[in-house]
């Protein structure tokens, strides 16, 4: 197979995983909105204490609202993180389409690294205050 068509079919790959996320998160959306029901933090259920990921499915439906104050005010730590998050993703989904390789390089790694030690500061800071 050329090297073209490895890469469209990598970038189909890529738009087919991404595009069925979205369409079950929209569907989970959809859900929530009409139930109220949505799936509980297990680490809460145990702890009583709030993770670094509670409020991240309000803060989502909030921004399908385009409500930028209820989606900082659910999860304040994610929605910074977000555009760092973004640039992350594409710089992987690039790399990947063209070279297929799935590792994170050096940039990506150090946010990740960043972004984790951030929400797991955040998690803590949220339960002292």
């Amino acid at each position: 197979m050329s090297e073209t068509a490895e890469i469209r079919k990598r970038l189909l790959k890529l738009i087919a995983l991404v595009g069925g996320l979205g369409v079950c998160g929209l569907m989970y959306a959809a859900f929530v909105s009409a139930t109220g029901v949505g799936v509980p933090c297990v680490f809460r259920l145990i702890t009583g204490l709030e993770c670094p990921g509670c409020g991240v499915s309000r803060m989502c439906l909030s921004l399908l609202r385009l409500d930028f104050g209820a989606a900082w005010s659910s999860n304040p730590a994610v929605m910074a993180l977000l555009p760092l998050g973004g640039v992350v993703f594409a710089d992987m989904a690039v790399r990947y389409v063209k070279t297929g390789s799935r590792q994170p390089d050096r940039f990506s790694n150090a946010a990740l690294i960043f972004m984790t030690a951030v929400l797991l500061l955040f998690g803590i800071a949220r339960n002292l205050i």
